[in-house]
């Protein structure tokens, strides 16, 4: 009997040890399938990446955006602030921009012309320093979103992909708000919605 009861412990934690490593080895392969299927060559996280994956993947970003939000407008165009953060050794310029809040995006700066704030495209995009910041604020450089499709309320969230030059993407959201300020005009030529 002190035989059965010895061997009786010992077939239940065999059979807990299989188990844990079925579901261990049921996880990764799980894991593998998810970010072998969804990853692709642009860097771009994976939607269905597990959060320590999405973690990885966020810490690995060539540029972060800290603070991000989008002036609250009823029509035409509005602008997107907060501060781009170069997480690598080397100098990234952003060259271009994407929205669904709007038709077309541009990469802006301010300029004084005789007295006046003046909006404009920024000649070369924006560069941002090795292991540096770059700020986007009103009267200074934003990215614009022009041609709004909506309204943009307060609260909203607006997805925002900036292009970096050498191809790589970077998807953030900004949250809309309120700001009274930012009445730079146009230069002439310009295309005003």
């Amino acid at each position: 009997m002190s035989t059965t009861t010895r061997t009786t412990p010992r077939r239940s934690t065999r059979r807990g040890v299989l188990a844990a490593t079925a579901a261990v080895s049921i996880g990764i392969a799980a894991l593998a399938g998810c970010g072998s299927g969804g990853s692709s060559s642009s860097g771009k996280a994976d939607a269905t990446a597990t959060p320590a994956e999405a973690k990885a993947t966020t810490a690995a970003a060539p540029v972060t955006v800290k603070d991000p939000w989008v002036k609250a407008a009823d029509s035409k165009m509005t602008g997107v602030f907060g501060t781009l953060v170069n997480n690598t050794d080397a100098e990234i310029t952003v060259v271009s921009g994407a929205s669904t809040a709007s038709k077309t995006v541009e990469l802006h700066e301010t300029a004084d012309v005789n007295g006046k704030p003046m909006m404009r495209p920024k000649e070369g995009g924006f560069v941002i320093p090795a292991k540096g910041s770059h700020v986007l604020q009103p009267g200074s450089d934003h990215v614009m979103l022009m041609d709004l499709a909506k309204a943009v309320k307060p609260g909203d969230e607006v997805t925002v992909t900036l292009t970096l030059k050498d191809g790589r993407t970077v998807k953030f959201t900004a949250v809309a708000k309120a700001f009274a300020g930012g009445k730079e005009n146009y230069m002439p030529g310009m295309k005003k919605s």
